[in-house]
């Protein structure tokens, strides 16, 4: 029996015929970059791909892909991929989105979503504003960020999301910097890889509404993990995330456990045989 043949992709396979809308110079261009990059080194057929975004100028990133979409509404990225992985958990599913996406709005879906560990890869491109909408302060904006909803500066602290998903239970975080595109891809292919949910926060700088938190600014604050650094200690882990000098890029937690989508597996009972006769007494029930 001859061997199945296997199709080598490249980067070209992952793109759409939409253009790019984004502003020049903006981050998100690394953020896409890097994911055809990874699609490309894990060979993916495009249709096992499902990509969901919510609402932001990085939640059109599905249309530039050639990949299954969805483009949900603000804040509710998560519950939608949630229904996706859990009805059809042998597709890929990764969610890609803003700061103020994930944060504010969907900050509740963010915190059960780490809980559960769904088996989801979550892409966060943060940029400290609401490019969208003309440049507010989103919720990881540091405090005294100028913009003209607040003239005088933010009196907010901001969030840090990795301490935030790490507090929530999620169980692999890192940091990614969209100028380091090929380091990006690999954090992309190894939170693709774990098993449960992986939170990529990715600075990803604004050019047009955020002239503080810049490609440059990011370039000289970022450094990669110290090379003793234990992943798996969460402890000193809590310590890499909460540091600001020098912000640190990579996986700087990891922890392995089952997985909503198996622990939810192992729970059925039954066979698809005992699904017909299920249906009818659900019907005859709340008929």
């Amino acid at each position: 029996m001859a061997e199945p043949i296997t199709l080598t992709r490249t980067v070209d396979d992952y793109k759409s015929d939409e253009k790019p809308t984004w502003c020049p110079g903006c981050g998100d261009f690394g953020v896409l970059n890097a994911l055809y990059n990874a699609m490309r080194e894990k060979n993916y057929d495009p249709k096992d791909v499902v990509l969901v975004s919510g609402i932001g100028c990085s939640s059109r990133l599905p249309f530039f892909v050639s990949t299954y979409g969805f483009h949900g509404v603000h804040g509710r990225a998560m519950p939608i991929a949630t229904g996706v992985k859990l009805a059809r958990p042998e597709l890929n599913v990764l969610v890609m989105g803003g700061d103020g996406d994930a944060f504010a709005i969907g900050g509740g879906h963010f915190m059960h979503a780490a809980r559960r560990n769904l088996n989801v890869t979550y892409v966060i491109m943060d940029n400290q504003t609401y490019g969208l909408t003309k440049g507010q302060a989103s919720p990881t904006a540091q405090t005294g960020y100028v913009t003209k909803a607040s003239p005088k500066g933010t009196l907010e602290a901001p969030v840090n999301p990795l301490l935030l998903a790490m507090a929530c239970g999620a169980s692999f975080v890192a940091r990614g910097f969209s100028g380091q595109p090929k380091d990006l891809a690999q954090l992309m292919l190894a939170g693709i890889e774990h098993s449960g949910l992986a939170i990529i926060d990715v600075y990803s700088p604004c050019p047009t509404f955020n002239k503080v938190n810049t490609f440059k600014t990011y370039r000289e604050e970022v450094a990669p993990l110290p090379a003793d650094h234990d992943r798996s200690n969460f402890d000193a882990s809590l310590r890499i995330a909460a540091s600001t000098e020098p912000r640190y890029l990579g996986v700087l937690y990891q922890r392995e456990g089952p997985s909503y989508d198996q622990l939810l597996e192992e729970r059925k009972s039954g066979t698809p045989a005992d699904l017909p006769k299920l249906m009818d007494s659900l019907f005859e029930r709340f008929s």
